[in-house]
């Protein structure tokens, strides 16, 4: 799979030279004291689960930056589907470094695992359908890459990435700018001010909110936030194709499907970060 833009070498080194900083401190005592320095073991990842597996590239890395010896053999990728009992892969070299990197990689692992499950779980339900299932913003302080990654990896597609990336204009966004007409004609004015080219995203609350960006024009999407399914498909059928739809706010498992049927082109789900269960992960020495 192709990765996210975001997913860059800086940026994952940041995360995990962050991390490992807020987890080792001025050393790993436990190991220090308690292994030879020279020691050399070998772990393996052990699944104790079943569902989509995650992070397996990322702990590469946190393994690279935590002793460059270290040595993985990997025998499930990333979108692997996994089950009790499988061994994701191996790890060889000092013991001390095994030791200290394996909180951070189960951590990262376990929930990049969980997201990307469930990910793949509602994916499925709306299989068959032109939707397609989206992330939002509604991540972890500093772990939303990682996050993201895990979507990705379970078949879902990326959202803007931050306030940065896409002007998404919410319902207080419109209320503040009094109407749908004042926020997007401001916002056209801010972008040509600044010479800035973002895609504009508008959410609308009812049909009479569409019919008042239809007339506006100049965006890109137009979102339909809590709409029971059959006004999604009176407000698809309003939009005709002129604009990207995208259904959002409260979409649960026993409803996606029913929005996904409506006709809209995307399905942000909230519940893809912030609720997802971590998968039972464990590095084990052998």
């Amino acid at each position: 799979m192709e990765k996210p833009t975001y997913l860059t070498e800086a940026a994952i080194t940041q995360f995990i030279q962050s991390a490992l900083r807020e987890d080792v401190g001025d050393g790993d005592h436990s190991s220090l004291a308690a292994i030879p320095a020279h020691a050399e073991n070998k772990a393996r990842l052990l699944v104790k689960d079943s569902g989509i597996l995650a992070g397996v590239e990322l702990a590469q890395l946190i393994f690279r930056e935590v002793d460059p010896s270290l040595t993985m053999q990997v025998f499930m990728p990333d979108g692997s589907t996994v089950a009790q009992g499988d061994v994701a892969f191996t790890v060889t070299g000092r013991a001390q470094a095994i030791l200290t990197a394996e909180r951070l990689v189960l951590n990262c692992m376990q929930r990049m695992s969980g997201i990307a499950t469930y990910t793949q779980h509602l994916t499925q339900l709306i299989a068959g359908t032109n939707a397609r299932l989206l992330d939002t913003r509604k991540t972890t302080p500093n772990f939303r890459i990682m996050e993201k990654w895990a979507v990705v990896i379970g078949g879902g597609v990326n959202h803007r990435f931050g306030l940065f990336d896409m002007i998404m204009l919410k319902d207080n966004h419109v209320d503040y700018a009094g109407g749908i007409k004042q926020a997007i004609t401001a916002t056209q004015r801010y972008l040509t001010q600044h010479n800035k080219k973002l895609p504009i995203v508008i959410e609308t609350r009812n049909l009479s909110e569409v019919q008042q960006t239809l007339d506006t024009g100049g965006i890109d999407r137009i979102m339909l936030d809590n709409m029971p399914p059959h006004l999604m498909r009176e407000a698809v059928e309003l939009i005709n194709g002129q604009y990207e739809t995208e259904a959002s706010g409260g979409i649960t498992e026993e409803t996606i499907a029913a929005v996904a049927a409506s006709g809209v082109d995307y399905i942000s789900v909230g519940a893809l970060t912030h609720s997802s269960k971590s998968l039972d992960l464990s590095l084990k020495a052998f």
